[in-house]
């Protein structure tokens, strides 16, 4: 296992938990802690019997606040830019990842917390948690895929509005408009660990090509979309799953997928 200094990466088979661990920092996102993210899930890759990511924050009060404004005060215009960059880098690895990423949103995720938590596959959520995209009020805007990834989630006009005000969005409403898809009252990390251990039961490359299929067809137009499906349907046809899958369907059995 890698040493790192400001995330934690658990192992507790079918899922891996990486918490971002800067909790007197409410888990402020810094340009050391963005590269160590991206070091963890490239880590996580060497495990195969990890089917799935939670990412989460240390501590009771945040999931991750934003990025680390501390640091904002003597950043150049090119410095800025950069920064943004290792950001976006980081979203996309995430989009791309091709193990299924839950959010498990335990309190403030505001800022670069809201758009981490977009580049995640789904978002689960605690009640106190609360969700914005603040910049404006500093004078700034989003810089890790905010302004593009929320109005696809939510929609231009809901997006609009909470870009534009600045305002924290509570847990409820998060999941009235569709950011969140499941409040969970008890224990976030347990239930985000009993969707992974449903989703490895599935097929590996079946997720994975769901997974692809969803993503870039967000991108594209409708026919370049199903071109794309269809690309994919007929690749995971030649893998040793799909026969496994059919006959076990046939046979009325548990399906044992190899990921082959």
């Amino acid at each position: 296992m890698g040493e790192y200094k400001n995330i934690i990466l658990e192992f507790d088979p079918p899922a891996a938990i990486l918490k971002v661990n800067r909790p007197r920092a409410l888990n402020a996102l810094n340009p050391e802690t963005i590269r160590e993210l991206s070091e963890a899930l490239d880590e996580i890759l060497n495990h195969k019997e990890i089917r799935g990511v939670i990412l989460t924050g240390e501590g009771e009060k945040a999931f991750i606040a934003g990025a680390d404004i501390s640091r904002m005060p003597d950043m150049s215009p090119q410095e800025a830019e950069r920064f943004a960059e290792e950001g976006q880098k980081l979203t996309l690895k995430m989009e791309e990842y091709p193990l299924p990423i839950i959010a498990a949103v335990n309190g403030y995720a505001l800022g670069g917390g809201t758009e981490l938590a977009l580049a995640c596959d789904f978002i689960y959520a605690s009640p106190k948690a609360v969700f914005g995209q603040p910049e404006v009020n500093l004078g700034i805007i989003p810089g890790f895929g905010g302004t593009q990834r929320l109005a696809r989630v939510v929609g231009v006009n809901q997006a609009m509005e909470i870009i534009l005000t600045g305002r924290h969005i509570p847990a409820e409403e998060a999941y009235r408009i569709g950011l969140v898809n499941k409040l969970v009252e008890g224990d976030l990390i347990e239930e985000a660990k009993k969707t992974i251990s449903e989703i490895a039961g599935r097929g590996p490359l079946a997720v994975m090509y769901a997974k692809k299929a969803v993503r870039r067809g967000l991108e594209l137009a409708i026919e370049a979309g199903l071109e794309l499906e269809r690309s994919l349907f007929g690749l995971v046809f030649a893998s040793e799953d799909r026969i496994e899958g059919v006959k076990a369907f046939l046979e009325k059995r548990k399906p044992e997928f190899k990921g082959k």
